[in-house]
């Protein structure tokens, strides 16, 4: 497992990429997770052996190919925090490319793949919406890559949580493969509406083996590898987070924690 749990950004001018989460350097088996601040006309090309992948443009334009396949230009959001996302499905060894029409912010989530299907572009109205919980447990959810999309490993949401609600709550656990229950590693990445605040978020297991609860700023990455991991959201600001999910089954079955069975569940 890795050192820490939470992982700050590296920004520099010079290097476009914010994060780079591999399988060895998170100490797990299946998800991998990057960000990249692009400037207007920065290209960014990759082809990856044996894994997906999920490019989910959280702000700015972009002008994708993938496979062959031109998918134009897409963007509609200023801020992660406006509407539905434009995504694209990359299957293992198809090369991408990325040219950027205005300065963007490109997530991208991997898993391990054989390469049973094709690119694709995943539209905003494609992308599905709910709402989550009540009163200060509400929160907006949008089905980037949900089980009912085709993909081999990967489970893609985004989140958002208002100010001084809380999120992934009560908490839930996906981490044994069981009866009612599915094995599935999980990153957070982090964003805030506003600058200066903060958000906490916990993870821990019932025996306590593991037990961290950070203090999550802007753009900051947290790796669930197991156990329980709700979040909270500082009064006055907003908070946005993209999960990345993987594991042996393509499944999103939870336990939740004993002693919150009078609320609502998770879903």
């Amino acid at each position: 497992m890795s050192a820490s749990l939470l992982v700050k950004p590296e920004l520099s001018p010079a290097a476009p990429q914010v994060h780079r989460i591999t399988p060895e350097s998170a100490g797990w088996r299946y998800v991998g997770f990057e960000v990249f601040d692009l400037p207007a006309g920065r290209t960014l090309e990759r082809s990856l052996e044996g894994r997906e992948q999920c490019l989910v443009l959280l702000s700015g334009r972009i002008a994708v190919r993938a496979g062959g396949e031109d998918f134009g230009t897409i963007g509609v959001r200023t801020t992660p925090f406006e509407g539905r996302p434009f995504a694209v499905y990359v299957p293992p060894r198809v090369p991408v490319s990325v040219t950027a029409a205005t300065g963007a912010e490109l997530a991208v989530g991997s898993a391990p793949a054989a390469g049973r299907l094709g690119p694709r572009l995943i539209r905003p109205e494609e992308v599905g919406e709910e709402v989550r919980g009540i009163g200060t447990n509400t929160r907006y959810v949008r089905n980037v890559l949900p089980t009912s999309a085709p993909a081999e490993c990967l489970q893609v949401v985004e989140v958002v949580t208002p100010g001084g609600h809380w999120s992934s709550y009560p908490p839930h656990r996906h981490d044994r493969d069981q009866p009612g229950e599915t094995q599935l590693e999980e990153t957070y990445y982090h964003r805030l509406a506003r600058p200066g605040g903060f958000a906490f978020q916990r993870v821990y297991t019932d025996d306590r083996t593991l037990d961290e609860t950070m203090t999550v700023e802007d753009r900051d990455v947290v790796l669930v590898p197991r156990g329980y991991h709700p979040v909270s959201a500082a009064h006055g600001f907003d908070l946005y987070y993209l999960n990345v999910m993987a594991g042996p089954v393509r499944r999103w079955l939870i336990t939740q924690a004993p002693g919150y069975e009078f609320l609502t569940p998770p879903r």
